[in-house]
């Protein structure tokens, strides 16, 4: 399309201040900085990448509110649209290009549906689906190849279960839902009581709840508690091999990386951010805007816009001047030696 035509339909978001005229370049694609070539968008988001509108074969580019980079731009010919959110805008000109693979609503002759099982319309439900007694399936849901859907579960409208993932008893999972290749919603949690003879196995009568709008990845694993229920809200976002135990309850707008793992019982307030591979204890309690970077061990609870690191997890500056001085420890330690041997002299 024409970059005036891609400015029109960008417009219809009012996410771009400013552009540039009088240049009108084909767009044809969408491209990282790095690897843009002629005919493609793409966008550049704070200093580190601010040297690629020199050298960058993009034709077009979305860049922040900044005059010296929209010059630049200008002078080696790159049409451009300046937003105050710059990703943002890129990853709304992303559906102008891409659309993922949606198939036509149909329901295929190898799927097996329990009789009781109430489906939508305008469902798609893909081969090999085994979907189980009592289940309610949403309007426009779409059910990809090999999912298991066990007994009493409920899901919204136009959620997506992409191949091989399974969906166990009494789950309820909102509208607008994605569940990624391979993930399991509402098994059964760790419950085992430990006594003379052994492990007791604790049955796990809980349920499971994905409010609207909430996204599983990969290999991604929420577990049912014994009682009660485990809980994802509205709008939460879970990246490949996340861990949540049973029992757990998780605000509105997180954002868990890969690989994060939360023991049962933990509660997460709204707006929080774990990096990859933060371990949570039991019971630990996560305040509101919190953030956790990578590999952070948190024992115990986090106050609402913390930034936490480590293990144990303390605060993020305190742990950036313990950092600093860490490689310094060797040196550190024979200076207090040499002090030991001379506060030793002077007593004798």
């Amino acid at each position: 399309m024409k970059f005036s035509e891609l400015v029109e339909k960008l417009g219809d978001a009012a996410e771009y201040n400013s552009y540039s005229t009088g240049n009108e370049p084909e767009i044809k694609g969408i491209a990282p900085i790095d690897s843009a070539s002629r005919g493609t968008l793409s966008y550049i988001e704070g200093g580190k990448f601010a040297s690629y509108v020199e050298k960058t074969e993009a034709s077009a580019l979305i860049l922040p509110l900044d005059q010296e980079l929209q010059s630049k731009a200008s002078a080696r010919g790159i049409a451009w649209i300046a937003a105050k959110e710059p990703r943002l805008l890129f990853a709304k000109a992303i559906a102008l290009f891409y659309q993922p693979f949606r198939p036509t609503p149909e329901i295929h002759p190898t799927a097996i549906i329990h009789p009781s099982a109430e489906i939508g319309t305008d469902v798609y439900i893909g081969p090999h689906v085994f979907i189980q007694a009592g289940v309610k399936i949403g309007a426009g849901a779409c059910i990809h190849a090999n999912v298991v859907i066990y007994p009493d579960v409920t899901i919204g409208e136009r959620t997506i279960l992409h191949a091989n993932c399974t969906i166990h008893e009494r789950t309820r999972i909102g509208a607008d839902c994605v569940i990624h290749s391979g993930a399991v919603i509402g098994a059964e949690g760790f419950g085992f009581v430990p006594t003379p003879y052994g492990w007791f196995k604790m049955e796990q009568s809980g349920c499971t709840v994905l409010e609207d709008g909430v996204e599983v990845g990969c290999n991604s694993t929420i577990d049912r508690p014994a009682v009660g229920e485990t809980r994802i809200g509205r709008n939460t976002k879970l990246d490949n091999l996340v861990h949540i135990g049973h029992g757990c309850k998780i605000g509105s707008n997180c954002a868990l990386a890969a690989q994060v793992g939360l023991a049962g019982g933990v509660k997460i307030g709204n707006n929080v951010l774990l990096a990859g591979q933060v371990g949570i204890a039991n019971q630990a309690k996560i305040g509101d805007g919190a953030i956790a970077t990578a590999k952070a061990g948190i024992h115990s609870d986090v106050t609402p816009g913390a930034i936490v690191t480590g293990i144990p997890a303390i605060d993020h500056k305190l742990f950036l001047k313990a950092s600093a001085i860490y490689n310094r420890l060797p040196e550190i330690y024979q200076t207090l030696k040499q002090l030991q041997r001379r506060f030793k002299k002077s007593e004798d």
